[in-house]
């Protein structure tokens, strides 16, 4: 029993992100540990589930968000060092499934026309209750129009991965969902998108910062994501870094 809080000590630190990072980051904690011989483990979600979590004790000790007022939220009640940083900018996609009737290319007026036709069953975003990108996905929606007709239609991911996985079915017309998920490998030859205008939504920055209880590996992870070659992951699946 003497063992354990020294077995306990050695456990790779908990990193939890939001879910548009599932990608990105996996292969960003793959290249930490080449790179130092550090280990961090990452768990996903969406970043209103995240925050909860985190205030009601989950062991996280890095916190990734997909909107900057979760961590905000969380550094207020003291559960962060400090309000972070900004680590990128998410971007939109409309994405459609191979063959769906749906051509992204022709934009979110081209799925108010197929709307309009009868032709969509099943439209998947994620949950605007407490993902961001379900909230940016409104925001575009109601911007041109769509929400009221569209409503009826959605089907609702717990968080943007969960969206994509449905708007890749056959049953669903398509979806909105995260660019970093679109440029994935496992979406790859699954389907066709086009990038929605930034300014149809509220921009995605995107926030993270070690919470109160996180150790050195965690530190030097946080350190790490500002370093050029996680930055340049995170580029290479469609984020916008800050300068």
């Amino acid at each position: 029993m003497a063992l354990a809080p020294a077995a306990s000590a050695q456990r790779p630190p908990v990193v939890a992100a939001a879910s548009d990072l599932n990608v990105a980051l996996t292969e960003i904690a793959r290249q930490f540990e080449r790179d130092t011989g550090q280990r961090v483990d990452t768990v996903f979600g969406s970043s209103g589930t995240l925050t909860r979590q985190i205030q009601d004790g989950a062991p996280f000790e890095l916190f990734l968000s997909a909107d900057e007022a979760f961590v905000d939220t969380l550094a207020t009640a003291g559960l962060t060092r400090g309000r972070g940083t900004l680590y990128g900018v998410g971007r939109l996609v409309l994405f459609a499934p191979t063959g769906s009737p749906l051509d992204p290319a022709g934009g979110l007026a081209g799925l108010a026309r197929l709307v309009a036709s009868g032709g969509v069953r099943r439209f998947a975003i994620a949950n605007p209750e407490h993902a961001p990108y379900g909230r940016a996905a409104e925001a575009a929606l109601r911007k041109h129009g769509l929400w009221p007709a569209l409503q009826p239609h959605l089907v609702l991911g717990e968080n943007v991965t969960q969206a994509a996985q449905f708007a890749t079915t056959g049953n669903a017309v398509g979806g909105i969902i995260a660019y970093s998920l679109a440029l994935a490998p496992n979406l790859q030859g699954r389907g066709r998108y086009a990038l929605i205008p930034a300014e149809d939504h509220a921009p995605l920055r995107q926030r993270m910062a070690l919470t109160a209880r996180a150790g050195p590996v965690a530190a030097r992870f946080y350190d790490y994501m500002q370093t050029p070659p996680a930055r340049a992951i995170l580029e290479r699946y469609g984020f916008g870094l800050p300068r």
